[in-house]
């Protein structure tokens, strides 16, 4: 089968890994909380998103449920884990600040197109769904690692470091717990193997559009979007796309999520810094812009060596 492995950031700076971003991430420490405060949410989020998909199994196949249930098990560990670290380190644990990864995923799945009444069909998409958000958490906590591992060995960041590191194997065996289960679908037979390749190319073009929404407030970020959003269309029948854009067309263009996101961190950079806000971050919003212009402009043409 295909592996579908998730892609890069792709920003004004050029296209950041893991490790870049966490680089970066860790520098500040309101920042870097706030990142622990995002993997406590999503934890903990997962596990009432996880029950939820059991319920709507109700119990079939078994096998499925009984491994959902270790799996709501695992992240319940994760988000007490992650809330003892806040908590230790005198950060908040409230609803983190921005947008939210989980909920733009949740926003663009395409839900009323498959549901439990076509079982093996809502199985593969679910399981789709689950594999390639946890190998964007294992990228990010393996990246996030890496990056304690390089910066200045106190107390805090070895702290850190320790609670990500009991996290990560965990995360590692869910994705090939995910791989398994889908391998297994695709193996019933010739059918079942073109639905498995689709459903994740589908859920890898959902998953990068929600990952960048959270990452891209600067100037432009809409169109990306929208681009974003296109992208997931061409995923499916043609005969669905025109009702998947249109409802959801007017939430990538006008996201009240983007524009209250961007006023709070404009505002927390004034009152830290107000300095560093006019000679950093407004040409880094302002860099959305070019980053748009450098996408559409052409690229040269190869000249053969026989034109020479």
């Amino acid at each position: 089968m295909t592996v579908v492995y998730p892609r890069k950031l792709q920003s004004s700076m050029g296209s950041l890994s893991a490790r870049d971003v966490m680089k970066q991430v860790i520098r500040d420490r309101d920042v870097h909380l706030i990142t622990l405060n995002r993997y406590r949410y999503s934890e903990q989020r997962s596990c009432k998103d996880l029950t939820n998909l059991i319920e709507q199994l109700d119990g079939k196949p078994a096998e499925l449920v009984k491994d959902l249930s270790r799996h709501v098990s695992d992240e319940a560990r994760h988000a007490m884990w992650l809330t003892d670290l806040l908590v230790d380190l005198g950060s908040s644990v409230a609803t983190p600040p921005g947008m939210s990864y989980i909920e733009e995923f949740e926003r663009l799945l395409d839900q009323e197109q498959v549901s439990p009444e076509s079982l093996d069909d809502f199985v593969i998409s679910s399981l789709a769904a689950i594999n390639v958000t946890e190998k964007r958490g294992c990228e990010y906590f393996s990246g996030h690692i890496h990056a304690l591992k390089q910066a200045p060995q106190t107390e805090e960041n070895i702290q850190i470091r320790e609670t990500l590191e009991r996290i990560l194997p965990e995360e590692a065996g869910h994705v090939r717990w995910g791989n398994r289960w889908l391998s297994q679908m695709a193996d019933k037979s010739p059918e079942h193997r073109a639905k498995v390749e689709h459903a994740k190319q589908k859920y890898a073009a959902i998953e990068q559009a929600a990952f960048e929404s959270g990452m891209d407030i600067t100037l432009g970020a809409e169109l990306r979007r929208v681009g974003n959003l296109l992208d997931i269309a061409n995923t499916l029948p043609a005969w669905q796309r025109p009702q998947y854009l249109i409802e959801r067309l007017p939430q990538s263009l006008l996201s009240p999520d983007l524009q209250r996101t961007r006023i709070d961190v404009m505002q927390r950079a004034w009152n830290r810094d107000p300095q560093a806000f006019v000679e950093r971050f407004v040409p880094m919003f302002l860099s959305g812009l070019t980053q748009d212009r450098n996408a559409k402009k052409p690229q040269p043409k190869a000249t053969s060596a026989a034109s020479n």
